[in-house]
């Protein structure tokens, strides 16, 4: 019996891997301490009424008031902000869902002339930054007649090489002998995409689905080119109100901020076992 596999090495070796577990969790721990910080602290100046507004390390509100989030309701058009957003990041993830499971579908089930060729360029438009493409998106949507509208907003987001790569991955997960049964009963692309591939992608779905909305959400540069009229304004455009009209009031700024972030977060609490699903690539 060598030393390593002897009855008193296993308990070390227990203890070793119980330390280690205990210090990944530390570090999670610290490193979900550091990314809420900041939205904590955000939330405790909108929730507060006193004056020590910059206080280190911040005190909890008393008592709490939600004065400063009624008041940013009535000031600024809140409300239509807020169905912008949802209505342009609907529209983006919808469409990135449907162009990028198809396009997966296409590399990763078909078989056709120059099929690898085409992945690698879609690849490799990861490797420029999206402003790049500002420019030449407008002119398109000027032409079509589309700027200064959600459609226009949404419309240059729905193909993006990181749904198609996610999507393809997922299809190329499915096991071939679920894909050969299909061939052999019959069915077409079209019923082999429908009714065997999608069904068992919907954690993929559902990660691309929420990194989409949470891009949507928050994108400010290509809404802020693309719309003139403030009635069009989504909440990461209209929020810039909240500078001009309360520059002196920083309980009032943080309360439009918590406003902003707090739909997508809920999104993301209710989604997220489906978003772990989808990124541990979970195809039975």
């Amino acid at each position: 019996m060598t030393a390593a596999s002897s009855p008193l090495a296993r308990p070390a070796r227990q203890a070793r891997a119980r330390a280690l577990r205990h210090l990944d969790y530390l570090l999670l721990l610290a490193l979900a301490c550091a990314a809420c910080y900041p939205f904590g602290w955000t939330l405790m100046i909108a929730l507060g009424n006193g004056e020590q507004v910059f206080d280190f390390p911040p005190r909890w509100p008393e008592p709490l008031s939600l004065t400063h989030f009624r008041e940013v309701w009535d000031q600024i058009p809140m409300g239509r902000f807020l169905w912008n957003s949802a209505l342009i990041s609907g529209l983006s993830t919808a469409g990135t869902l449907l162009v990028s499971s198809c396009a997966g579908f296409a590399l990763a089930q078909l078989r056709f002339r120059g099929r690898q060729w085409v992945f690698y360029a879609i690849i490799a438009t990861l490797l420029l930054p999206s402003e790049t493409n500002v420019l030449s998106n407008y002119v398109t949507l000027s032409w079509l007649g589309l700027d200064d509208s959600r459609v226009g907003v949404a419309l240059p987001t729905l193909a993006g090489a990181f749904g198609i790569f996610l999507m393809k991955h997922a299809f190329e997960e499915i096991p071939e002998e679920i894909i050969a049964a299909a061939r052999m009963d019959g069915a077409g692309d079209w019923q082999l995409f429908w009714r065997i591939c999608l069904p068992l992608s919907r954690p993929y779905l559902a990660t691309l689905a929420i990194f989409t909305l949470v891009w949507s959400w928050n994108s400010y540069v290509w809404p802020s080119v693309v719309l003139k009229n403030p009635d069009l304004y989504p909440l990461s455009v209209g929020v810039q109100y909240l500078k001009g009209a309360f520059a002196t009031s920083t309980r009032m700024v943080a309360a439009g901020a918590v406003l902003t972030i707090a739909p997508v977060l809920l999104v993301f609490l209710f989604c997220q076992r489906y978003f772990m699903r989808g990124m541990d690539g979970a195809v039975k």
